[in-house]
This record gives C-alpha cells, sequence and structure tokens, in this order.
C-alpha cells in the first residue's frame, strides 16, 4: 500500500509538547538563492526537533488524509469535510445537553481544564469564552484548532495513551468526548484523569453509541442499520479499542473502579431528521442528519476497508446504502448519547 505524505503544519499550528526528535533532511542547494537572508540550516535543523513525528504522520487513503501515530492509527480522516461534520456534531451535542456545554457541576469558577480529544477545538473554545477566569487546555493528536482563540484557551498536540506530562492534582476539571474506537485500555485512560485531578474535580466523559433505533418502525436484524453497527462493533474487537463504550454502563462502571465517587450516568435519545414534534428537538434531529450525511463516508471507510479488508468500492456501497435510509424520515429514527461524570474525592492519595 503506498502512502503520501500531507504538507507539514503551518507555523501558526499549536504548540507541541512533547520532544521526540524527528530527522529533517537538509535542503537541495539552490544557486540562484539570494544568501542575504542568513539562513543557517544546521539552525533550521535543532529547531525542528522538538517536533514530535507525529505532527508529521500522516497518510492519504481514498483520496483522504489520516492521521498516525507511534500508538494509533486514527479512523476517521482529519480534512475540512470530516472537520466541518464534527463542528455540526458539536451543536447536536450541545443541543441535547439543553444549550450546555457540560453537565457536572463544577461551579462558575472551573481553574484549570483539560478537554482531552478537542478535535477541532470548538468546545475548549466555548468553554473558554464562557469561563474567561479558566485556563482551558485542548489536546489532540492532529493539529486541526483554530489560530485565534481566546487569551484563555491553548492548544496542545499530545497524544493521551501515552503518559500524562503535568503534574499530579493538576486540573480541576477533565472533558472527554467521542474518544470511542481510540482507547485500548479505558481503565487506564480514566486513571490518568485522576490522577491528575485535583482533589473535588471532576471528570466528565460523553460518547455515542453507533446503533440508530427506532419506536415506530420494526428495524430487521439485516438492516444496514444494524449492520453498519455491527461493523463498527466487531472492528473495535479486533483492533481492541471498543466503540461500544456507551452501552452497558460501562463508562459509569469503569469511573466507579478507578475511583470516581458521586457518579452520574444520563443517556439521551438523540433524534436523526426532523420528525420530533418539539422545535427543539426538530432542529437537533435536521443538524443530525446534517452532520451524519457529511460524515459517514469519513467514518466507516477506514473502518470497512483496513480492518474489515473491503474493497473501496464495498464501502462505496454500504455508505450509499447507509445514507440512504438515514434520509428517510418516516423510521423517526434516534440514536443513545451517554454521559457520564464523577468526582475525585477529596482524600485520595
Amino acid at each position: 500500500m503506498t502512502t503520501d505524505p500531507v504538507p507539514a503544519p503551518a507555523a501558526n499550528d499549536p504548540p507541541v509538547r512533547r520532544t521526540e526528535e524527528t530527522t529533517v533532511a537538509p535542503a537541495p542547494a539552490d544557486n540562484d538563492a539570494d544568501d542575504d537572508e542568513g539562513v543557517d540550516t544546521a539552525t533550521i535543523s535543532s529547531s525542528t526537533a522538538s517536533l514530535t513525528e507525529s505532527v508529521f504522520a500522516y497518510r492519504k487513503l481514498h483520496g483522504r488524509p489520516y492521521k498516525k501515530t507511534s500508538t494509533t492509527e486514527y479512523w476517521a480522516p482529519v480534512d475540512d469535510t470530516q472537520n466541518e461534520g464534527l463542528d455540526i456534531i458539536h451543536n447536536v451535542l450541545l443541543m441535547a445537553l439543553d444549550n450546555k456545554l457540560y453537565l457536572a457541576p463544577i461551579g462558575d469558577h472551573p481553574g484549570k481544564v483539560l478537554d482531552v480529544g478537542t478535535g477541532t477545538g470548538i468546545w475548549a473554545v466555548d468553554f473558554a469564552d464562557q469561563h474567561p477566569s479558566a485556563e482551558v487546555t485542548g489536546t489532540d493528536i492532529s493539529p486541526i484548532q483554530p489560530a485565534w482563540v481566546p487569551p484563555n484557551c491553548n492548544f496542545e498536540i499530545d497524544d493521551c495513551l501515552r503518559e500524562w506530562t503535568w503534574p499530579k492534582d493538576h486540573f480541576d476539571y477533565v472533558h472527554i468526548r467521542s474518544m470511542y474506537g481510540s482507547i485500548p485500555d479505558w481503565e487506564a485512560f480514566y486513571s490518568k484523569a485522576f490522577r491528575h485531578l485535583k482533589p473535588g474535580g471532576w471528570l466528565e466523559d460523553l460518547e455515542m453509541d453507533l446503533k440508530i433505533f427506532s419506536d415506530h418502525v420494526d428495524i430487521p436484524a439485516d438492516h444496514v442499520f444494524n449492520k453498519w453497527a455491527d461493523l463498527f462493533y466487531s472492528a473495535g474487537e479486533k483492533i481492541g479499542r471498543s466503540f461500544a463504550v456507551a452501552n452497558n454502563h460501562f463508562m459509569k462502571d469503569m469511573m466507579i473502579k478507578v475511583g470516581f465517587v458521586d457518579v452520574v450516568e444520563k443517556q439521551i435519545k438523540v433524534p436523526l431528521h426532523g420528525w420530533p414534534g418539539d422545535p427543539h428537538q426538530k432542529q437537533m434531529g435536521y443538524l443530525g442528519q446534517l452532520g451524519l450525511d457529511q460524515s459517514l463516508e469519513g467514518f466507516g471507510t477506514f473502518i470497512m476497508t483496513q480492518i474489515h479488508g473491503w474493497t473501496p468500492e464495498e464501502a462505496t456501497v454500504m455508505v450509499a446504502k447507509m445514507r440512504k435510509e438515514t434520509r428517510k424520515m418516516s423510521y423517526k429514527s434516534w440514536y443513545w448519547t451517554t454521559v457520564v461524570y464523577g468526582r475525585k474525592p477529596e482524600d485520595a492519595a
């Protein structure tokens, strides 16, 4: 399989935390270059040595860039099409939480806040705007966040699967969202949040289920809604990174296991398409349909071709079938979104 490099990030991309060396090939000589610039290639090489290899580690599949690091190969593309879909879904989730960014009782002045897997950074930016006294840090393996952000918000390239480099008992609130299919060990993942939260600090995680349901139409077992979900569930089993963490109280049980107290779970039925009579629900459904329609190809292609071994043509047919069915308002379809939050005890060691 051939891979095509993606251009390196621009100068205004978020700062990089880690300091693993990356080899920089010397630039070819250019006899026509203006020597008055005084460019020192050794200086250039040394200044880039602090950038992690993961900043530049992309490959193209079926014409779209996918992020690759030493710990993972992310299953969704990182291009404008997918990012726009993620921002639409952000607004869907905002509406699902009654126009709130979070549910945990963190108070009006949360202090130091960490948004793990920040993606496009839209949640972190909105949170920083709402809480100007907070110090908000968003982390992700991809530098796809905006350059212009509130002064109390910053983004860092960081792999959450490695050891976290912040001090113990550092954050007042850790926010996680849509990390399904990315975490091999959720107990270890939540334990990191526990370790780096201050006593009394809160962890909150929002994850979505991938299966679409209907209370009005019988969805047979062989329907594309069920086949689509099963593709993700089985892919998660193959790669050891579950896509089913929103189900069966998994997140709640795991938070309790690692030591969180006052753990609360809330499951929300989120409509797909504009079938609800309630105006708020109707708008949420239309937005959800728009976001899903734009994101379907990106969500499914890697899973089908790289994990299940399908041909690109087979994947395209599956995406088309799924898109066709999700556009049918008559199904009055919906999916689960699960939010769980818990507190680190005041007397935690």
